[in-house]
């Protein structure tokens, strides 16, 4: 004990709160709890529940190392009660010769959130070629519970080797719907989505919108920084315009008080989430249910071992579990 208060009049000498800006998001309720609350309340998607409302969005996938990477993944999903979004699934309608770098339903168990994905582009291709069957054949060969799409018309103008649509993406996202037999997920891909984008989407039957919004990976710039360098001044601006998750958030509070027509239940919450206060800060805020979707956070630490995925995907929840205990959100209705 003696040591202990020794520590606590030197680190307080250096840790002044005083010299630390407050984070007003929130109001901080230290008698309603105690110490022993051990969750907070799951979301369901498509019929099966998140213990925790974390989804570990759609990053790679068609390589030995993409293989060790979603397995740990897939490891801390069952774990910890979290759904799962693989990386594009557009080299098994190729072959099946990389089926295990993304066969990981054994893995994350029945009873939780799995989901295939595949770019606006090929299923463009894919209407046209009316082979959307295959799409049907790949989930059902992954086990998966539905499909996610993902919509990245500006990554796909600045990659080097990138398609180029024919149509606007919601009438092909419509075609999807209208033919495949399954749950299906939207998501952009580090731009986020616009008013109207929403406005349509929400039209939809969808199992969730994912908003991949600005402030998280941003692959647009990542491909335009693998163009000739003559054209990054030209092209540079471009990239960094979007929406925030907070835009988004905004938009659909506002389309659903003006009496929008909305078919989609949930939202996966994505792009910019630095933390478990930024994560629970959104679901808090959210006018649907929602997870929190990260990508870079889980990726640091699956490429390691996974002990050390454990660890950080612990800390992080215990951190989620504390803010439930203690914090309510200002000015939330």
């Amino acid at each position: 004990m003696e040591d202990r208060k020794k520590d606590h009049i030197n680190l307080a000498l250096t840790n002044r709160t005083g010299t630390i800006e407050k984070d007003e998001r929130f109001v901080y309720e230290p008698l309603l709890s105690g110490h022993s609350i051990t969750g907070i309340p799951g979301v369901e998607l498509a019929g099966k529940t998140m213990k925790v409302p974390v989804w570990i969005s759609s990053m790679t996938g068609g390589s030995g190392v993409a293989r060790h990477i979603n397995t740990n993944l897939a490891r801390a999903a069952n774990e910890f009660g979290l759904g799962m979004g693989l990386g594009s699934c557009r080299i098994l309608l190729e072959s099946e010769k990389h089926l295990p770098d993304f066969d990981m339903r054994k893995v994350i168990g029945d009873e939780l959130p799995f989901w295939a994905n595949l770019g606006i582009a090929q299923l463009e291709q894919m209407v046209e070629q009316n082979t959307l069957n295959e799409v049907t054949d790949m989930v059902n060969l992954l086990r998966c519970d539905g499909l996610v799409i993902h919509v990245n018309p500006l990554q796909e103008w600045f990659q080097p080797e990138g398609d180029r649509l024919k149509h606007a993406p919601l009438e092909v996202i419509k075609e999807v719907v209208s033919q495949l037999k399954m749950p299906v997920l939207v998501k952009e891909v580090g731009q986020g989505m616009g008013r109207e984008s929403l406005r349509e989407l929400m039209k939809l039957p969808l199992a969730a919108i994912e908003f991949a919004a600005f402030g998280g990976t941003n692959f647009a710039r990542v491909e335009m920084m693998r163009r000739p360098s003559i054209d990054h001044e030209l092209f540079e601006p471009m990239v960094y315009v979007g929406q925030t998750a907070n835009d988004m958030l905004e938009d659909i509070k506002s389309l659903m008080e003006e009496g929008a027509e909305n078919k989609t239940p949930m939202l996966i919450i994505s792009g910019g989430i630095r933390n478990y206060l930024d994560g629970y800060y959104f679901i808090k805020t959210s006018p649907l249910p929602a997870a929190y979707g990260m990508a870079s956070g889980f990726l640091k630490h699956a490429r390691d071992s996974y002990s050390s995925l454990r660890d950080w995907a612990k800390s992080h929840i215990d951190g989620l579990i504390m803010a439930h205990a203690y914090l309510r959100v200002k000015n939330h209705r």
